[in-house]
C-alpha cells in the first residue's frame, strides 16, 4: 500500500503508474485517483465532496466534518492508537499527512510506502506541490514547521512495529532521528516503479 504526501519531492513521479492501492491527501485528486482520500480540513473535505472524490474513494475527515456533511462514502479518520500529553498529540493538531499514514497502517499487516512526505523546505517556502492553488497558500508562504508532523508520524512508526514502512525520498534527505527504528528505512525515489 502506498501513502501519498504532497511535498514537491513526489512532483516527477506518475502516481497513476504505481498498482499499489493507494492512500493520499487532500487535493491529490485533482491529478490522479486514490483508494482513500484524507481531508481534515474543513475547507478541502468540501472540496473533494464537490468535485466527486467520494464518488470513486472513500473519504475520511473529523468527527466534526464527518457528522456535519454526512456524504455517501465518508468516514472519520481512526482513533490514534494513544493518548499522550503533548499538544501535538492532540487528535484536532494531527494533519492529513499523519492520519494517511496512521489509516494505512490500520489497513495493511506487513508493508507500507510512503511518497511525499519531505517535512523540510529546500527554500524556507512552502513546499507542497498545490501550492498557489484553491485552498492552499502561496508559494512565496513561508514553510510549514514540520515538528508536529515528526512526532505525530514517529508515534505510528512507534506503535505499528511489525509493519514495514519504507520511505522513498531523493538524495540527501534527513531522517528525523525518532523516526529510525528497526521497521523504517529510506529509499530512492526512483526505485518506487520496481517495489510497486
Amino acid at each position: 500500500m502506498l501513502v501519498i504526501g504532497n511535498g514537491e519531492s513526489r512532483r516527477n513521479v506518475d502516481i497513476s503508474k504505481i498498482k499499489s492501492n493507494k492512500i493520499g491527501c487532500n487535493a491529490i485528486y485533482r491529478d490522479c485517483p486514490v483508494n482513500h482520500l484524507v481531508c481534515v480540513d474543513q475547507k478541502m473535505v468540501r472540496e473533494a465532496i464537490a468535485a466527486g472524490a467520494n464518488n470513486d474513494a472513500l473519504v475520511y475527515t473529523r468527527s466534526d466534518w464527518y457528522y456535519r456533511l454526512k456524504s455517501k462514502r465518508l468516514r472519520m479518520v481512526p482513533d490514534l492508537p494513544y493518548a499522550g500529553q503533548e499538544r501535538p498529540d492532540e487528535p484536532f493538531h494531527w494533519g492529513s499527512g499523519p492520519y494517511a499514514v496512521l489509516l494505512g497502517a490500520k489497513i495493511t499487516k506487513t508493508n507500507l510506502q510512503l511518497i511525499g512526505f519531505d517535512l523540510y523546505s529546500k527554500d524556507g517556502k512552502l513546499n507542497n506541490v498545490y501550492k498557489n492553488t484553491e485552498n492552499y497558500k502561496l508559494s512565496s508562504s513561508r514553510a510549514v514547521d514540520p515538528r508536529y508532523w515528526i512526532h505525530q508520524i514517529g508515534k505510528v512508526f512507534e506503535f505499528f512495529p511489525n509493519i514495514n514502512f519504507t520511505i522513498y525520498q531523493e538524495n540527501n534527505w534527513q531522517m528525523p532521528k525518532v523516526w529510525k527504528r528497526d521497521n523504517v528505512t529510506v529509499d530512492n525515489i526512483s526505485n518506487i516503479y520496481y517495489n510497486n
